[in-house]
């Protein structure tokens, strides 16, 4: 028996708002800024975001669903960078989450995602004119399924049970007073995804297969703000295009290959907590403007980080 239109419809809302949030909770985490540790520092801390939506877009028109009220989902991540060098860092965060609807009869699933581990390289920082310096980075990280959840389970599952490698270059200019501005691009693989059935419909095509391929994912993000003396505040413009993937068909389920594409502006402050150097917090507001099968979010993040100097600060 097929699913009801209305129990379809809830279930792939959520899982966009999943998406969502999870994409600017790990923002956060310094894969895609111009911040580097000083070798034989630590960092470590939690974030904790909380992404909230009543509205999306089914193909790229949009849409309201009064079944289900309003969507949330939050998710704590945990991250660790450490300085190998100077101009060397490497990245570990772990993110649980969890995602819930105010009406309707579906449960909302908690739990471990997917690991990420990165290392981070600045392979240029030098004067460019005498206003400030022009900085350069490489950073490569990886991502795996830290449980054996179902994919399927769509938007409740936890996430998309791929594997994932990210290549990513970053561009920042930091004028001596502090403005700077950031450019960053990425390009990311996934690895195809195992079903529980072998078959399945997607983009007009019935396949008799219980691998699916998962199309690869390009985001870019234009960022600029302040950074000085430990304060660290910001405004960015993300935009996220998935190469390749069909819509979401009329009133029917989510599937994990669905295009996901979005532009977001979002802005953050991040201050030492004053005479608790060198514990600080971050604070950071995102909205999704426009978008292609994905939520018109709101995300709100909060969190402490905390660093361990491997040698005395100059």
């Amino acid at each position: 028996m097929s699913t009801p239109p209305s129990q379809a419809t809830m279930k792939w809302l959520l899982f966009f708002g999943l998406v969502a949030s999870l994409s600017v909770s790990l923002q956060g985490q310094t894969i895609d800024d111009a911040i580097m540790l000083r070798g034989r520092e630590l960092q470590t801390g939690n974030l904790y975001s909380h992404d909230s939506w009543d509205q999306y877009w089914e193909g790229t028109v949009k849409r309201t669903n009064g079944n289900i009220g309003r969507i949330t989902t939050d998710t704590n991540v945990w991250s660790a960078n450490y300085g190998l060098g100077d101009r060397l860092n490497v990245i570990a965060m772990v993110p649980y989450v969890w995602t819930n609807a105010s009406q309707g009869v579906l449960h909302g699933i908690q739990g471990f995602q997917d690991i990420t581990l990165a290392a981070k390289w600045n392979f240029l920082d030098r004067p460019w004119t005498s206003y400030g310096a022009l900085q350069a980075f490489f950073v490569v990280s990886g991502g795996l399924p830290m449980t054996d959840y179902n994919p399927e389970l769509l938007p409740l599952s936890i996430g998309m049970g791929s594997a994932r490698v990210s290549w990513r270059g970053t561009v920042n200019f930091q004028s001596n007073p502090g403005w700077f501005v950031t450019s960053t691009t990425a390009y990311t693989w996934r690895s195809e995804v195992g079903l529980d059935r072998p078959y399945f419909f997607t983009d007009g095509e019935f396949v008799m297969s219980d691998e699916v391929d998962m199309p690869n994912v390009l985001d870019t993000t234009a960022r600029a703000g302040y950074m000085k003396r430990g304060l660290m505040t910001a405004v960015s413009f993300t935009k996220q295009r998935t190469l390749g993937g069909g819509d979401i068909r009329r009133q029917d389920m989510p599937f994990v290959s669905n295009r996901m594409d979005f532009f977001r502006v979002g802005a953050m402050v991040m201050h030492p907590v004053p005479k608790l150097q060198p514990l600080a917090f971050e604070v950071a507001l995102a909205h999704t403007f426009d978008g292609r099968n994905v939520g018109e979010a709101t995300t709100f993040t909060i969190g402490l980080l905390y660093t361990f100097n491997g040698r005395p600060t100059p």
